[in-house]
């Protein structure tokens, strides 16, 4: 069975702290452990030359075990109380899955 990349891009509004920003993406790593099939959450900040992030400043991957893993997360009430705790924070989200 495939593992699924759960990749993400955001764009925080302009009045986002760097501190407020870290506590987003601690809730996003704190999910690990807490969600069934989740393996991993890595992140990071924009930092490229080539200048194509059209205004997203931060990004991140989730690696699940199994498409199924992945389809349990969406509704996992984790998850919910986490997206209601960053969402206020952002201005833009995109959100792209695949298998690998």
């Amino acid at each position: 069975m495939p593992e699924v990349k759960h990749f993400g891009v955001f764009q925080f509004k302009s009045d986002v702290s760097a501190e407020q920003i870290e506590n987003c993406f601690s809730k996003l790593t704190g999910m690990v452990g807490q969600i069934p099939g989740l393996l991993e959450v890595i992140h990071g900040p924009y930092d490229s030359p080539e200048g194509l992030n059209d205004g997203f400043t931060h990004g991140f991957i989730m690696t699940f075990d199994s498409p199924a893993a992945r389809d349990a997360y969406l509704p996992h009430p984790v998850h919910e109380a986490v997206k209601d705790q960053v969402l206020p924070y952002l201005e833009r989200v995109i959100v792209f899955d695949f298998n690998v």
